[in-house]
């Protein structure tokens, strides 16, 4: 495995002397760096090619999540909102940077994240599961409720909404 991710890195190296501006080799060397737990270089290789397309917002989304995996969450935030900003049309891209605002205990700031993509898609299920779970949290069990039946109308047959359903429902007891 070694020798596969030294010949990885040296691919995608070799991709970034050829076309600077390639995307997708720093997004993949990073995932390599990552992989073998040399997070320092993951960020360091997120950060050049940031540098040489500062609007890529996958690599701003890389970015986002390697600093909050680090535990740099004020930087990982900034990175992950830049990324939701260059990719409005990328629902999973608000959707990461909400999960993270809420971890960071801004559950507000979470739920306006996703409301704003919900205009955006109104029928994305982790946008509307997302919605769901924390407007519950904040005791707001109808409009929760109301979130997972517009999930159970994209999908009558998935068990999960109703299940979600139940829960909200027994937790308002």
């Amino acid at each position: 495995q070694r020798a596969d991710a030294a010949a990885a890195i040296a691919e995608y190296r070799q991709a970034i002397a050829i076309d600077p501006t390639f995307v997708p080799a720093y997004a993949n060397l990073a995932d390599v760096y990552r992989a073998r737990g040399a997070e320092g270089e993951a960020l360091a290789g997120l950060r050049e090619g940031l540098a040489r397309n500062p609007r890529a917002a996958v690599l701003h989304h890389a970015l986002g999540l390697a600093l909050v995996r680090q535990k740099q969450t004020a930087e990982g935030l900034k990175a992950l909102r830049m990324a939701a900003q260059l990719a409005p049309e990328s629902a999973r891209f608000a959707y990461v940077h909400a999960v993270a605002l809420n971890d960071a205990g801004q559950a507000k700031e979470a739920m306006q994240v996703l409301a704003v993509a919900l205009k955006r898609d109104p029928y994305d299920r982790d946008i509307l599961s997302g919605l769901a779970y924390f407007t519950a949290r904040a005791g707001n069990r109808e409009l929760a409720l109301g979130y997972v039946r517009q999930l159970r109308e994209l999908d009558p047959e998935d068990a999960q909404y109703a299940q979600m359903a139940k829960q909200i429902e027994g937790a308002a007891r």
